[in-house]
């Protein structure tokens, strides 16, 4: 009888975080399809020229600082929410989003490029939080098993950022600062769910000092100091940077080569987040357990690297087919990976596990962000080819340390 209910808790528990990751990653996306435009394509001011910088400069700043955010953020949110409760530091932070997409409203009424830039970085850092839901997943293992959790909560994900672009293409037709208004609700509505469905335990009450220390001794990054977490972490930050170089730069891509307006780009989107939808609900798992972890991986990550390659020198009707696989193999990957992750280093904490892979991912969006924008400056096709260099890269590496830990 207990299993039961034990059972019944866990699958309300995963319920109330894949709806926080759906409704939180909408909220996140909805503003992507609507940057490159904004800089690129829009009717000039004094926001998108600023100090009469190249746009795609503006625009790369603009996309860093918000993924910095979130590197800052995610690098502490989960090791507080291991300390404090999980539903005391989810409200905390997303209230803060709330007030970020709000000043980044008034930024873009105002046309204030350094008050835009500050939101970005403030919401950032407050979204870190996206790693609690996915320790809280993980954290049902053994009554929910850990993949499958995984899957069902990126699979969410995925439903966001299909979601988000698609309201955000459309949105901004009305204007920009709409998108954020928008963001803000989707906010206000995660604050509401996490009251209504998210209970704390055993949390820790907060006391002078304690929250800094928190975050200096325990943030995700002293993982690293663990020799065994180290290389694949590191093969996981290659491929993120090769991952969110196509990320940021394939709306880029297609404003400067087909003219894309924001719901073309919406559409585009929402063609590769619902294959990434399908496989990771359906799919994946099956995948992983007819190949096995390590040929999943590098087979999907192989394949991915050499579709992004291709991308530019193909003709309009073969990249959607392309993306169709695209988001197929980034589903398939985003299921191996933090289940690889959760069951070789769970043992340090699931919620620095989790923190760490994300700050990972953000680490390599800010360094993208900038370095993609000087390379796009000179070539858009070059920063495209990049991307799937590099993915191809960190397969490379990753092979690499697994023929060193079976020889060794």
């Amino acid at each position: 009888m207990k299993q039961a209910i034990d059972k019944k808790k866990a699958w309300a528990t995963l319920t109330a975080c894949m709806l926080i990751s759906l409704l939180g990653t909408a909220g996140i996306a909805l503003p992507y399809p609507v940057l490159a435009p904004y800089f690129l394509d829009s009717p000039a001011n004094a926001l998108n020229q600023f100090m009469s910088i190249n746009p795609k400069l503006l625009l790369g700043i603009a996309l860093a600082l918000y993924p910095l955010g979130l590197l800052i953020g995610s690098s502490f949110l989960g090791a507080l929410s291991d300390h404090y409760g999980r539903r005391l530091v989810l409200l905390v932070s997303l209230t803060g989003s709330v007030i970020g997409y709000l000043l980044t409203v008034f930024a873009v009424y105002d046309e204030s490029y350094l008050l835009f830039l500050f939101s970005r970085l403030f919401t950032g850092i407050c979204e870190g939080n996206i790693s609690i839901a996915r320790a809280m997943a993980v954290e049902l293992h053994p009554v929910i098993e850990r993949g499958r959790a995984l899957s069902l909560v990126y699979a969410t994900t995925y439903a966001g950022w299909l979601v988000g672009p698609l309201a955000g293409g459309y949105l901004m037709l009305l204007g920009t600062e709409h998108v954020f208004l928008a963001a803000a609700g989707a906010m206000i509505v995660c604050i509401v769910v996490v009251m209504l469905t998210i209970k704390d335990g055993n949390q820790k009450k907060l006391s002078k000092g304690s929250l800094l220390k928190t975050i200096n001794e325990e943030n995700s990054f002293r993982l690293l100091k663990h020799k065994e977490v180290r290389p694949i972490f590191i093969y996981y930050f290659i491929y993120s940077l090769g991952i969110n170089t196509f990320y940021e730069f394939y709306p880029v891509f297609f404003v400067e080569k087909y003219r894309f307006a924001s719901d073309d780009i919406a559409w585009i989107t929402v063609l590769l987040t619902a294959t990434m939808i399908i496989s990771s609900a359906f799919v994946s798992s099956h995948i992983v357990k007819f190949l096995g972890t390590f040929k999943s991986l590098t087979i999907s990550v192989i394949a991915l690297g050499s579709l992004i390659i291709l991308q530019p020198f193909v003709g309009l009707t073969i990249i959607y087919s392309m993306f169709v696989l695209a988001g197929f193999l980034i589903a398939l990957n985003n299921t191996v990976t933090p289940t690889y992750m959760s069951q070789r280093f769970g043992k340090y904490g699931q919620g620095k596990v989790m923190g760490l892979q994300t700050a990972m991912f953000c680490l390599a969006n800010v360094i993208i962000s900038l370095l993609g924008s000087l390379l796009a400056i000179l070539s858009i096709t070059a920063t495209m080819v990049m991307a799937g260099v590099l993915i191809l890269i960190s397969i490379g590496w990753f092979i690499t340390i697994k023929e060193t830990e079976l020889s060794g």
